[in-house]
């Protein structure tokens, strides 16, 4: 049974820390589809946490990786895309912070040291609070990659003036195949998005003590990605797979037999935790993808249900289905459903009169 963990209480405007290698800051964006708001995550070690002047204050919250609960048991407490390669380790010359510079005894004359290397992952809408936190934060450490999961008004906005901010380019998965979309029902897509280097399945990044590896997950967007920490084995499943909800997937660049695959293809990996850009982490991921596919599948069987009793219009449908939601989630609901008839008529379990889409009309085969 698929079950919800909705526990999470963001600190806007702090960056805080959620495992060795991975800290967090979430943006003051809340709404009905990114629970809390975005979280922005910082991959590396290094920046304002051990300074005690200047960057945004780094709150000591070890509360989401298992080894941390571990800790806690036992002490109680735009330019077009280029496709070259990206397997390629970044080091830094830029100049030390004040921080590291007040810290130091060596004489002027010894070499300075060089700030660590951080990637970020899904720098998030561009707000005026988020990216001044975010800057302050990153006086303090070198910003090696900005990694984008996908191109949704909620994840990838901010990368344009993270860019101007640190120099940094940004990477994600090709979003020139995209289909036109007007869908008003979820956070919709960046259109003006377009990233410096794209990434492939597979594709490796490397910086100081950390290694992200690229995870083509379509389905959400046909540009979804995750991205692997090795050193951890953890997953950062930007909208693929959250813990407080299930998916949003939404025609006609959103595809759920993608999405289902997606799904089964994380059943394949190893990792031990994942990190949604919504919401706090899953800990205990396989059980938790299983019952997301079988919650797929029991969906298509209550359509089938709903269509022999005499509700063949997706409004109908939505009216059954989902009559214990608010009424103002019913259109993204209606994308969904929409969705899943696409698939269900693709296997040849329904059938369609007139043009297949939101209007209309649906029969069982």
């Amino acid at each position: 049974m698929l079950k919800f963990n909705k526990k999470f209480s963001p600190q806007y405007g702090e960056v805080t820390e959620v495992s060795p290698l991975i800290r967090r800051l979430v943006a003051h964006n809340p709404s009905p589809f990114t629970f809390y708001g975005t979280g922005t995550y910082i991959v590396g070690k290094g920046g304002g946490a051990n300074c005690e002047s200047g960057g945004a204050h780094v709150a000591q919250r070890a509360i989401d990786h298992p080894s941390n609960m571990k800790k806690r048991a036992n002490h109680k407490e735009e330019s077009a895309p280029n496709r070259s390669p990206v397997r390629t380790e970044t080091r830094a010359t830029a100049r030390p912070s004040q921080c590291e510079e007040s810290l130091s005894a060596a004489p002027a004359t010894e070499a300075k040291p060089k700030k660590p290397t951080v990637a970020i992952i899904d720098p998030g809408p561009a707000i005026s609070s988020h990216l001044h936190a975010l800057e302050k934060f990153l006086e303090h450490v070198t910003v090696s990659h900005i990694l984008v999961t996908h191109n949704h008004v909620d994840h990838s906005p901010a990368a344009a003036p993270l860019k101007q901010i640190t120099g940094a380019e940004v990477y994600a998965f090709d979003t020139g195949q995209q289909a036109d979309m007007d869908n008003h029902a979820e956070e919709g897509r960046d259109r003006h998005f377009k990233p410096d280097h794209i990434l492939k399945d597979g594709d490796v990044i490397k910086g100081d003590g950390w290694t992200l590896a690229a995870v083509h997950t379509p389905g959400h967007l046909s540009n979804h990605l995750c991205f692997a920490l090795r050193e951890e084995k953890a997953l950062f499943t930007g909208d693929h797979v959250m813990g407080w909800s299930t998916s949003v997937v939404s025609q006609p660049d959103g595809d759920m037999k993608d999405y289902i695959a997606s799904l089964e293809k994380l059943l394949t990996r190893d990792d031990r935790i994942y990190y949604p850009t919504h919401g706090g982490p899953v800990n205990d991921p396989k059980p938790f993808v299983r019952a997301l596919i079988a919650h797929r599948h029991n969906r298509e069987q209550q359509i089938l249900a709903a269509i022999a009793d005499g509700a063949v219009t997706i409004p109908a449908m939505v009216a059954v289905i989902y009559a214990d939601i608010p009424t103002y989630l019913h259109p993204a609901a209606a994308s969904s459903v929409l969705s899943h008839l696409i698939h269900m008529a693709h296997d040849r379990r329904i059938t369609c009169q007139g043009k297949m889409g939101k209007d209309g009309v649906f029969g069982v085969i």
